[in-house]
């Protein structure tokens, strides 16, 4: 009574006191868990093998707080695990925290260099926000451009994991503040140390506040902080390099020149994803008579343009070459004493790929505009023309590339635009200083022949797309996409010594002949900018250093076939880890800078952040065993770490024998073993999509390696999902549109919020958690438990109902609750969340309301059904609202043991007749209620005239059809012949509409009338035999019409406000079907399952007489 009293908002706290009430039970709820031990499982020691589930989720980085993002995609393996435990797996769900890498390691140098600047606390400056959002309005606009003109075969997610985590935050000392961090509390994170001390904690608080079913005795943190995860790392790595999947060599990277290493992917601020591109940089010789004016200094020295083309092949038709007048260039002199034309940050990537004498360091030995070199005469490689010019274009962009173009317009649409301006636009020519015979005497040169194109496809297509000029640029983009790929895939050389010959067959021969001649370098620049979380723009190097050997043939095949045997859930998703299997090559797996495992044979280096977190899912099964529930592995009840060697791991993961006289001890060795052996291979990883293009398909090919004899031991299944909106709109601190977890459940209740989290959203694209549907699911809940009190009050009474189920509604109710548990079951184990709380929660609430509905209120319902509907509801609810459901199974039903672990709920196979047939009474009192209105509805004003009387209807009689005659009879006996009861299956529609015009029907004299009523029976049909069976398609309905309509007749007298009710055979009672028939009812054309009504309609009197004007 006193929880009824509260939810009902009598109380001085009335407007949280819903929330409230769920606060309590959550905290009540997770005291029992955490008393009993609920969640702590441990794997059987006999050797048994019962029913398992190992569910794991990426653990999240050690920076910040988590927040309603972490929960979304977290909420998909607890609710995964939830299920799993209610119907009796064993059920493992661990948790663990990342802290390798750089991003700690950076942010505490960034606090430690703020505080050294700015003071204790920091008086930052003054920040400009015009300037700030003028700035911040540039980088959205490049953003949408690089969105316009990304490559859309390729997969990709929406926003990186690492762009959400940098912020738009100056400074880090303001992120940490707006992570709710005092002045005074900031300092000590200037020290990394700090930060492992500090947020994992706070994250388990969360976690376990969230009601997630986690076994925190295998908790642990990454690093070398923790010794032991430290040494499971080193095996790890020590096995790869022994099966030679890890090899030290130069390679291009993506890299910091601030940081003095490469810059993976969760090193970085912004580009995450983003590798090296790779160029032919072509080296155009100028010729020195055009070493005059600003280039005079560079007289007498070997000066070449330097131009990165994609198109090695084509450098046969160069005419001339572009610069951007009002770009910035610079000469920079190369190990070998040339010099180099070309933008400053081209230089910069040169120069880390020993392309310079001094490794990181190039040489500027002059700097000018563009316009310096409009007219500047050069040689270039393979050109058939001798001497071509230096040529201005407005189009260049400086951010990609060397800012010198190479110009080839029989192949390049941009090309031949600009130079066909520059030839008739004398004012262009003149205002850049162009002399006529720079431009005018110079042709296309067609050197690749496309069939479809001829042998120039540029202007070509130019003409065919009526581009006028360069400034057309949507047109030029498209005429890019029709020539580009052909040119590779269909060209055939036209000039130089592979004439004749396929481009795809000697494009990379060509490429090799000028750098073999000194005419061309290979040169890398990051496909689009990259920026590391030191705040550095990183550049492409080649590196020395240690990598796996992704994308090596054998090894990608292993792994192709691990995907095969995998379920991705999404068909997107399979198609993200094929492409990315289809692209992904060797991987820096070392660092020099950041936390984390040293290099077993190198110590110098670290093993970077995505290479030391594939394969910990198995440290999950024996974490507890030498950890003893201390996350940082200080608590040793078992041995030391020094002890876990790798012949110790070669024993626990790959089955090998330890020798006899090793220093460890054979039971915890033979508990290992036990733990690893049941638990193993997991069979759920869930995780945002955007982790499909490094650390989901880092997993599946390091289970390929190191469990390469052990296919039993790969992953069974990846669950992908997209990024979550809060309220239709992106999170962001900076707009205010952000939660963190322990904000959203001190906001809900877990429950609460749980909810509104199955209800965002269960496909790979982004989801949405809407604040109304929290609020509402905590007024949903709360007065459930009020109904459920109250329904067992009744339940318990003497007079309540009870005895037999054979009452139609009972049925239908009891058939409705086996229908829930059916498809709320196959919803769970397809993990469709959403469609599962449809299902188990509000379509089972209809169920219910409709059944209070025609049973006349609460007290009349059985009792025994609603003691079944209260069981049933919260069993199903349990895995989404644990805590609620607690309170009812313990407190108010008075069941023993956890809910958590109460058993899935077990009905009867459905029945789809009586569904059927539940269905079709609803629909008829519907159908009746609006007969009635239009029956009674006054007749239209005709000249003027007064409107009718007043009608009413107190009576109606129902006409039933027996069965199914005349062309519908017809159309059921084809669709018999045609339906494929095994696979509950029909051929195409067409195909059935074929064999009725084939019928005795095409003799009729009306066939065309009645073909326009076929179309929607058979569609009708199909449908319900593809839910009930072959019965559908009988000339009788699958349950008895009259008979159902005649055991509800008080319900449709009821609700449809009707005195009287006769259910009659289309064919009986003459004097019922003449009155019908008079009133314009054709009762002939009642059918199975859509009969004819005829309502019985006469004057209002009391109506009449209340509008009378009696004092007249």
């Amino acid at each position: 009574a006193d929880f009824r009293a509260r939810v009902s908002g009598r109380t001085p706290t009335m407007a949280t006191a819903r929330r409230d009430t769920l606060l309590e039970l959550q905290a009540k709820a997770q005291k029992k868990w955490a008393d009993e031990k609920t969640f702590e499982v441990t794997a059987p020691r006999d050797g048994s093998k019962p029913p398992k589930f190992f569910g794991n989720f990426p653990y999240p980085y050690m920076n910040g707080m988590l927040h309603l993002g972490h929960a979304f995609s977290l909420s998909k393996l607890e609710f995964a695990s939830a299920y799993h435990r209610l119907k009796g797996d064993q059920t493992l769900f661990p948790f663990a925290f990342h802290c390798t890498g750089m991003p700690i390691k950076a942010s505490a140098d960034k606090i430690k260099n703020e505080i050294a600047k700015y003071g204790n606390p920091p008086a930052f400056p003054v920040v400009d926000e015009a300037e700030a959002e003028k700035i911040a309005a540039e980088k959205a606009a490049e953003a949408a451009k690089d969105a316009a003109n990304k490559d859309p075969t390729k997969f990709a997610a929406k926003k990186s994991k690492a762009t959400a985590k940098a912020g738009t935050q100056t400074y880090q000392w303001d992120i940490m503040k707006s992570s709710g961090i005092g002045d005074d509390e900031i300092p000590p994170f200037a020290d990394p140390y700090h930060w492992l001390e500090y947020f994992p904690p706070l994250a388990k608080r969360d976690v376990t506040a969230m009601g997630c079913q986690v076994d925190w005795r295998r908790s642990f943190i990454t690093t070398d902080h923790n010794p032991f995860y430290d040494a499971f790392v080193r095996w790890q790595f020590n096995t790869l390099k022994k099966i030679g999947k890890v090899i030290k060599a130069k390679r291009m990277a993506v890299y910091s020149p601030l940081d003095g290493q490469p810059c993976a992917d969760h090193d970085r601020a912004s580009g995450e994803g983003v590798g090296p591109q790779e160029y032919t940089l072509i080296k155009m010789e100028a010729y020195q008579e055009s070493l005059v004016g600003e280039l005079a200094p560079l007289a007498g020295k070997k000066v070449y343009l330097a131009a990165a083309t994609l198109r090695p092949e084509t450098m046969y038709g160069q005419t001339n070459c572009w610069v951007l007048p009002d770009g910035d260039y610079g000469a920079f002199e190369m190990a070998d004493g040339s010099v180099l034309v070309m933008c400053d940050r081209a230089a910069r990537n040169l120069a880390y790929q020993e392309h310079t004498a001094q490794p990181g360091v190039s040489v500027k030995l002059l700097g000018f505009k563009g316009q310096a070199l409009i007219g500047c005469a050069v040689k270039s490689p393979l050109a058939v023309l001798p001497k071509i010019y230096c040529l201005p274009m407005l189009t260049i962009l400086m951010n990609k590339g060397t800012g010198v173009v190479t110009s080839v317009p029989s192949d390049s649409p941009a090309d031949f635009m600009a130079l066909s301006d520059l030839k008739a636009k004398p004012p262009m020519r003149e205002k850049f200083g162009v002399k006529d015979e720079w431009v005018m005497p110079f042709e296309v040169v067609p050197c690749v022949r496309i069939e479809e194109f001829g042998d120039a496809c540029a202007p070509v297509v130019c003409e065919r797309l009526k581009i006028k000029s360069q400034n057309d640029k949507v047109k030029l983009e498209e005429a890019k996409h029709q020539t580009y790929l052909k040119g590779f895939t269909d060209g055939v050389m036209l000039l130089g010594a592979f004439k004749g010959k396929p481009v795809k067959e000697v494009k990379t021969t060509i490429r090799d002949v000028m750098i073999d001649a000194g005419e061309a370098i290979v040169y890398s620049e990051p496909e689009k900018q990259v920026m590391s979380r030191s705040g550095d723009e990183c550049v492409v190097a080649l590196t020395d250093q240690w990598y796996l050997e992704y994308g090596e043939e054998q090894w990608r095949a292993r792994a192709e076939k691990c995907l095969a045997g995998m379920n991705t859930y999404h068909d997107e998703a399979r198609r993200a880890f094929e492409s990315t299997l289809g692209w992904l090559r060797q991987w820096a797996c070392s660092r020099s800078f950041g936390l984390g495992t040293r290099v077993p044979w190198d110590a110098e280096f670290l093993i970077e952040s995505l290479s030391d977190s594939t394969i910990y899912m198995a440290y999950y099964t024996v974490a507890h065993l030498l950890q003893g529930g201390d996350m940082y592995g200080k608590t040793r009840p078992s041995v030391s770490p020094e002890q876990m060697t790798d012949e110790v791991w070669d024993a626990v993961f790959l089955g090998k024998a330890l020798d006899a006289g090793a220093d460890f001890p054979a039971e915890l060795l033979a508990e290992m073993k036990a733990e690893f052996e049941f638990w193993y291979p997991f069979d759920l990883r869930v995780s945002g999509k955007d982790l499909i293009q490094n650390h989901l398909t880092f997993a599946i090919y390091n289970h390929a390696a190191i469990w390469e004899n052990d296919e039993s031991k790969w992953p069974r299944s990846f669950r992908t999902n997209g990024h979550l909106l809060l309220n239709n709109e992106k999170m962001s601190k900076s707009t205010g549109n952000f939660k963190t977890l322990k904000q959203s459940i001190e906001e809900y209740s877990s429950d609460a919020m749980r909810f509104a989290l199955a209800d965002a959203g269960d496909t790979i694209e982004d989801a949405n958690f809407v604040d109304d549907t929290a609020n509402a699911a905590i007024l949903r809940l709360t007065k459930e438990l009020v109904w459920i009190e109250e329904m067992l009050a009744i339940c318990s009474s003497p007079k309540a109902r009870s005895g037999s189920i054979e009452v139609f509604a009972d049925r239908v109710f009891s058939n409705a609750m086996d229908v829930a548990i059916e498809a709320t079951k196959a919803n769970y184990e397809k993990m469709m969340f959403r469609d599962a709380l449809k299902s188990g929660f509000y379509d089972l609430q209809s169920a219910r309301d409709a059944y209070r509905v025609i049973c006349g209120g609460d007290k009349h319902m059985h009792a025994d059904l609603a003691m079944r509907y209260i069981e049933v509801s919260t069993l199903l609810l349990t895995p989404f609202c644990p805590h609620t459901c607690e309170h009812i199974w313990g407190s108010l039903l008075k069941k023993e043991g956890s809910v958590t672990k109460a058993g899935f709920p077990v009905g009867k196979e459905p029945n789809a007749v009586l569904a059927s047939a539940a269905k079709y009474l609803d629909e008829t009192c519907a159908s009746v209620r609006k007969g009635i209105v239009k029956a009674c509805a006054p007749p239209k004003k005709k000249g003027g005239g007064e409107a009718g009387a007043p009608k009413v209807c107190r009576a109606a009689n129902v006409f039933v059809a027996g069965a199914f005659t005349g062309w519908r009879a017809t159309c059921l006996a084809i669709l018999r012949e045609k339906f494929d009861a095994a696979r509950s299956s029909f051929p195409p529609v067409s195909e059935i509409l074929d064999a009725v015009k084939s019928s005795e029907l095409a003799q009729a004299a009306d066939f065309k009338n009645v073909m326009k009523q076929v179309m929607p029976f058979v569609k009708f049909k199909m449908t319900e035999a593809q839910t009930m069976g072959a019965g559908a398609l009988n000339e009788t309905l699958a349950f008895d019409e009259r008979a159902i309509l005649t055991e509800n007749v008080e319900h449709i007298k009821k609700v449809c406000d009707l005195s009287s009710v006769r259910v009659l055979a289309a064919d009986e009672d003459a004097d019922a079907r003449a009155a019908a028939e008079k009133d314009g009812q054709k009762v002939d054309q009642a059918t199975p399952g859509d009969p004819t009504w005829h309502y019985l309609v006469e004057e209002d009197i009391a109506a009449k007489v209340e509008d009378m004007d009696i004092g007249k």
